[in-house]
């Protein structure tokens, strides 16, 4: 039931027994007028709700409950002490009642925990949800199915991204490939950067370390290194994420710099060369700041060219000269 209130009447005894509050109200919208009888829950739900003449509410007639959708745009002319934060709304349209269709979002993880223990509802803001049982999941898959079929419910996939994918073991591998062939399963996307390498937990050698028959199950997307125009727009968006002010010099050699080294590493001068600027009290970061910034902190490639020109003075050395092999940019 969804109307403007015009008007409510509530009737107090006048003995302090046991006699329940009575009341009317009158329900309107654009096109028809109702009169309710209201009952001793109903007067206290609009009374918690602070409901008067001229506010437009809703009621669920399943639950009683009473929601306050705010004040009627025919009552904005009143000289009522209204607040700020006063909101006003248009008076309903057509039927006073009206069905609505409700849109509930869970994950099949919470159906599953409430339905798995006594007091499953309250293991979800505990977060002990415990060991769930094969039977159950089955029971849950087969209603949610069922539900689908009578159009009850939708299922939206979710998605799990698995970063540094050759990092899981065989086991891992056998697990993600059972749970793929599930009706339900999510989208999965994984990332690596490994070549041919071994699956751990075997002495088996595949791509990216990901078992062949994985590999079949997936779309496999080719990744190529950004071009300067790339690297600039890069480091323009980092620059103004980071709120720091360079000049387009200062920015040029940034790029430069990424596409020697890498971008990363171009990325992390950003800050340390804003705060070399800030140091000589600078409005923008210029050329100077990237430049002893780029001095002051070394790359991976300069830093093991440092390494191989001084091994000999460093501990526990265990490469030797005729095994280094030139690092490629």
């Amino acid at each position: 039931i969804e109307g403007g209130v015009g008007e409510i009447k509530i009737d107090s005894p006048a003995t302090t027994g046991s006699a329940a509050k009575t009341g009317k109200v009158t329900l309107k919208t654009t096109e028809m007028e109702t009169i309710y009888d209201l009952g001793q829950k109903m007067i206290e739900s609009l009374q918690k709700e602070k409901v008067q003449a001229g506010d437009v509410i809703a009621i669920d007639k399943a639950s009683g409950r009473i929601s306050k959708l705010g004040r009627s745009f025919a009552r904005s002319r009143d000289y009522d002490a209204m607040g700020p934060a006063t909101k006003f709304v248009q008076c309903p349209e057509g039927e006073l009642q009206k069905r609505k269709e409700v849109v509930h979002v869970v994950t099949l993880h919470e159906i599953d925990v409430i339905n798995s223990r006594s007091q499953g509802f309250l293991a979800l803001f505990a977060g002990d949800t415990g060991e769930i049982r094969s039977e159950v999941r089955e029971q849950i898959d087969g209603k949610v199915a069922e539900w689908r079929e009578e159009g009850k419910a939708d299922i939206v996939p979710g998605v799990l991204f698995i970063d540094e994918v050759h990092m899981l073991d065989i086991e891992c591998f056998s697990f993600l490939n059972r749970a793929l062939e599930n009706d339900l399963a999510p989208i999965v996307v994984v990332a690596t950067n490994r070549g041919i390498t071994k699956i751990r937990g075997t002495n088996y050698k595949s791509p990216h370390g990901i078992p062949i028959d994985l590999l079949d199950r997936l779309l496999i997307i080719q990744t190529k290194p950004y071009s300067e125009e790339e690297l600039r727009l890069i480091i323009d968006i980092r620059c103004e994420e980071e709120d720091v002010e360079m000049s387009d010099d200062a920015k040029e050699l940034l790029t430069k710099i990424g596409t020697e080294t890498s971008l990363r590493y171009a990325m992390q001068l950003i800050t340390s060369s804003y705060l070399i600027a800030k140091r000589r009290k600078a409005a923008e970061v210029d050329i100077e700041d990237v430049s002893k910034s780029y001095s002051l902190f070394v790359d991976v490639k300069r830093s093991t060219q440092f390494l191989i020109e001084y091994q000999d003075q460093y501990m526990f050395n265990e490469i030797k000269a005729s095994e280094v092999q030139p690092m490629e940019s």
